[in-house]
């Protein structure tokens, strides 16, 4: 992983500035800016050269008319040069394809719709959500670049922060043309989307090359929300990965370890990027509790990342001290811990498949379910895509909706072959036609998909821990299997006596019949299939038995996990290598999000875990166990390559320093 000098405890500053406020910076002290960051301990703030409004917020010799009309000060170089001699780092932010400015004065660079429409908000109302197209041949890009480049040689910036870079569908008149030269069909939508998904790629790439000619030691991002595996094709254009996702805002509190999860596969730093504000962006005035804010930060360590904290400066510019007491009492613990966190990789030994790469959905159900489960279940886990390495992991889980190419059927017999084991879901491991398994792995022939839904799943003895003896309902639909010759039945499927439809039962479904209609789980050596969606009915209503189904499967193919604990399931434990170090550091979080309100999950409280004991299974001996940052020594028996420790209290976040031989 290449190391950029990015700093564990940033902020990144919106100064999104409507010009019908005036005073713009006039109440801007650089001192009292610069002092306030440092006390909150502070050390990288990303600043505005120019926001979704339009307007930029330095004095601009280029762009003099784009200069916000009511600015009263030179502010990102005062801001730049303030934080500089404090030490702090200064990324710069500028907008790409949200402009309202520009989308006003120029309505022929937005892109347009296959129906000829324009992206945009209505023009009577509040937003500056039009879309910019980013053609690499368009006048808007060539603007972008001469505006680039005016910042980095007028301001000593030390990065920059590219917001809005998100795949395009455009049949804008440039685009038309680009395709058919290139010999493509625009009016295929299928084609137009993957054009739009290479141009942004292209656009990435040449900034990207633009910059890094004008100052070499630049840092790069490309914001588009969320990360996942369509960024592996332009990771190059990426200095690093900064993972926008706040609790509020339609993120959710499962957003970040799903792709915190995948960005740290493709060997790049990470940030985690969340917000002061109770909601999402743009709450002004508002506070997040103490807690939720100290969960968001000590999880990003927990997963490999660094912190962000998303605020926004007032439109006179004179910086909040509330918020700051706040961000500092945070940033303060984040320093302590920070000697533990640098230079970590993640110790994992589950690699999850992302139906995102499939589907192209930013956050399936699916996957999310998969990310539930293992976290309760205290598993170590990756999320990946088809390119990545499969034979890093012990395990692989294919959830739920995967197809599997005649190219992944080969990596993933291959990766069985040596010595690997594979779950997998409803239609996963179906060919791409959806007509028949393409794994003869999982042991399974196709019949269709299954004639009852809602049916009952009743585990058999070998497959049945933690379960009751009883049938279970699995609410959605299923599929029919056959067993081959020499798989094992690990739990059968029950049938109602008919679907609800004209006849029908009760007030939801009909009961079972006591008739086995066809095998609900099947092994096959080191591969087991799981007949119904089980990960997205987790993700949707958390039938506490499709998870254990999930758990049981994996115990079965992994019987000896990383890390065994009796903490609750509401805990969080993650293993992070410090190979410099000679340690590792595993991290227990309890922190509990509540839906106390109809909009959004909070944290307000911290429930401390008293008498956890924790074993770890370590490929080498251990020397010293210890709490850190406090550096209190812990007990810890060393039994047939697994060590044993116990924490007597842990209050929200605890690190465990494991020092080998």
């Amino acid at each position: 992983m290449n190391e950029t000098g990015l700093r564990f405890r940033q902020i990144h500053l919106d100064f999104h500035t409507s010009e019908d406020i005036t005073g713009i910076g006039s109440q801007f002290d650089p001192e009292e800016f610069a002092a306030t960051l440092e006390r909150a301990r502070v050390d990288s703030v990303t600043c505005f050269a120019r926001c979704h409004h339009g307007w930029i917020y330095y004095d601009t010799k280029l762009n003099p008319e784009r200069r916000h009309p009511h600015l009263t000060c030179d502010l990102l170089r005062e801001q730049i040069q303030a934080c500089h001699a404090r030490g702090i780092r200064v990324p710069v932010y500028t907008t790409c394809q949200w402009d309202r400015l520009t989308a006003t004065e120029h309505p022929e660079w937005l892109e347009m719709g296959g129906d000829g429409t324009i992206r945009s908000n209505p023009p009577f109302g509040p937003g500056f959500y039009a879309r910019l197209c980013l053609s690499s041949d368009s006048p808007y890009v060539a603007f972008l670049k001469a505006h680039v480049q005016e910042i980095l040689e007028e301001l000593p910036v030390d990065g920059f922060f590219f917001d809005i870079v998100q795949p395009q569908n455009c049949a804008c008149p440039r685009c038309r043309a680009r395709m058919r030269a290139e010999g493509l069909d625009p009016a295929d939508e299928d084609a137009r989307r993957r054009f739009g998904a290479e141009t942004i790629n292209r656009f990435q790439e040449l900034m990207s090359a633009f910059v890094c000619r004008l100052r070499a030691d630049a840092t790069i991002f490309y914001n588009a929300g969320h990360v996942g595996p369509r960024h592996r094709r332009a990771a190059d254009a990426y200095s690093h990965f900064e993972l926008e996702s706040l609790p509020g805002g339609g993120w959710g509190y499962l957003h970040f370890p799903l792709t915190m999860r995948y960005a740290r596969t493709l060997a790049k730093e990470c940030t985690g990027q969340t917000g002061k504000f109770h909601t999402a962006w743009g709450d002004f005035h508002s506070l997040k509790n103490q807690a939720a804010l100290e969960f968001e930060c000590f999880r990003a360590l927990a997963l490999g990342a660094k912190c962000s904290i998303g605020d926004q400066l007032h439109p006179t510019g004179r910086i909040d001290q509330a918020t700051y007491d706040l961000i500092g009492s945070v940033y303060r613990e984040i320093e302590k811990k920070e000697p533990w966190c640098r230079g970590t990789r993640a110790v994992t030994e589950i690699g999850v498949l992302s139906p995102e790469e499939f589907s192209g959905e930013g956050m399936p159900a699916a996957a999310l379910g998969a990310v539930r489960m293992l976290q309760e279940g205290g598993h170590q886990f990756d999320v990946l895509d088809s390119q990545g390495a499969f034979e890093r992991y012990r395990l692989l889980i294919l959830p739920d909706t995967i197809p599997v190419s005649e190219e992944l059927a080969a990596k993933l017999e291959a990766y069985l072959r040596g010595g690997g084991a594979l779950i997998a879901s409803y239609r996963s491991g179906l060919s791409p036609d959806g007509e028949s398994f393409a794994l003869d792995a999982l042991g399974v022939s196709l019949k269709g998909d299954a004639p009852f839904s809602p049916d009952f799943i009743r585990a058999r003895s070998a497959f049945a821990a933690g379960l009751p003896q009883c049938e279970l309902v699995m609410y959605l639909r299923g599929m029919e299997v056959e067993p081959r010759p020499g798989s094992e039945v690990l739990a059968d499927v029950f049938v109602p006596y008919f679907n609800r439809g004209i006849r029908f039962c009760s007030h939801q479904h009909t009961p079972s019949a006591g008739v086995v209609g066809y095998p609900g789980a099947v092994r096959s050596g080191r591969a087991i299939y799981l007949a119904h969606p089980v990960f997205t009915q987790y993700q949707r209503n958390a039938p506490r038995w499709c998870k254990q189904l999930v758990l049981n499967a994996v115990d079965l193919l992994m019987p000896d996990p990383l890390v065994r604990t009796d903490a609750p399931t509401s805990a969080l434990v993650s293993v992070n290598e410090q190979p410099a170090e000679n340690r590792w550091v595993f991290h227990l979080l309890h922190y509990i999000p509540e839906r106390r309100s109809q909009d959004l999950d909070v944290i307000e409280d911290v429930i401390p875990l008293h008498d956890v004991t924790v074993s770890l299974r370590t490929p080498r001996p251990v020397r010293t166990v210890a709490c850190v940052p406090g550096g209190e020594p812990l007990a810890f028996a060393d039994r047939d390559g697994r060590i044993e420790f116990a924490l007597g209290k842990v209050v929200g976040h605890q690190m465990v320093a494991v020092e080998f031989a």
